[in-house]
């Protein structure tokens, strides 16, 4: 008898390993990843490149129009991961950048760019078989997903494992006290925004990784998976 597929939805707040772990257990289990934060960050670059983000305001009657134009897709490199591609280039070393982790909140809290995305990742996880990560993946984008978990970690250790991410990427102009402030802010503006607030759905499952390693939580969440589909 052939294993039931599911659908694994995994939200929790910036910088605490939800791709790392949604990516491993995609991986493990032969389905697709889809991290939905990227979308929001491609949208984010585009508008930066146009030049749509003054300060803390995005021209939104402008993005509005170019939403139609905007295609993000996903492609698996040499390396067996997943690459962010936006209009038929790869972009995914930019979207990690500090200029886009610094606006992304402005531009995920809009309604529209919110409507376009949730309708591009239901399609994607029509059939199942998916692992999807985000802010509003169990609460709004797939609300009866099998398996939903909630991702958490203290500010100071988020900001510490995002501090050691980007210098590993050879980042070495941002301070820690830069990253601390933008893990902090987003935490503030996708909490409180209007459009799909970050919160943990009722019946996902919390998971404070602060002092868990990265080989404990993949386990944590294999096991967990394993329980939904015999």
């Amino acid at each position: 008898m052939a294993q039931k597929r599911i659908t694994v939805a995994i939200d929790g707040h910036s910088s605490c390993g939800k791709s790392t772990m949604a990516k491993a257990l995609a991986k493990r289990i032969g389905y697709a990843y889809i991290d939905t934060g990227a979308m929001y960050r491609a949208v984010t670059l585009y508008c930066l490149e146009l030049g749509m983000i003054d300060g803390d305001k995005v021209n939104k009657p402008r993005l509005r129009r170019h939403m139609p134009k905007i295609e993000i897709t996903f492609k698996v490199n040499e390396e067996g991961k997943s690459d962010t591609w936006l209009n038929g280039r790869n972009v995914e070393k930019e979207i990690r950048g500090m200029e886009v982790s610094n606006k992304v909140s402005l531009v995920s809290a809009i309604g529209f760019v919110r409507k376009a995305m949730v309708a591009q990742q239901q399609a994607m996880g029509r059939n199942k078989g998916i692992v999807m990560d985000g802010r509003d993946i169990g609460t709004v984008v797939f609300p009866d997903a099998e398996l939903k978990v909630f991702v958490t970690a203290s500010a100071q250790v988020r900001a510490e494992r995002r501090f050691k991410e980007l210098q590993s990427k050879g980042d070495t102009t941002t301070t820690f006290e830069e990253v601390l402030a933008n893990v902090e802010e987003r935490d503030r503006i996708d909490s409180t925004r209007k459009e799909s607030p970050l919160r943990q759905a009722d019946d996902a499952l919390l998971l404070d990784n602060s002092s868990l390693s990265i080989e404990q939580q993949d386990e944590w969440l294999y096991n967990e998976f394993l329980k939904r589909v015999k």
